[in-house]
């Protein structure tokens, strides 16, 4: 008689935190279009960001507060919000945090 084989499975767990900053010479807006797939005009420097043909994005939303002003609802708005609050040219935008 054989002797009983388990399988033994570990997770790998992955964590990055990146920030977004304008002193890096990076955008939220355009941050926020490739990570949706979308086209967003970036009304801080009138550059439009074109990540409609990318593929692989199975599912994107926006999550509000509740006293969030409803037009953050449109992606473009919400970003452009961003942009248009951080005056600073060393602005930090944002925060991607994968894991």
């Amino acid at each position: 008689m054989e002797p009983e084989r388990r399988r033994i499975v570990l997770a790998i767990y992955y964590y990055n935190v990146q920030i977004i900053s304008r002193g890096d010479g990076r955008s939220a807006v355009a941050a926020a279009a490739y990570r949706s797939g979308e086209r967003i005009k970036n009304e801080w420097d009138g550059v439009e960001h074109d990540y409609s043909r990318k593929t692989g994005i199975a599912y994107t939303t926006i999550m509000l507060p509740d006293n969030a002003p409803s037009e953050y609802q449109e992606r473009s708005a919400l970003w452009n919000a961003v942009e248009d609050a951080e005056k600073q040219a060393t602005a930090q935008l944002a925060r991607e945090i994968v894991v």
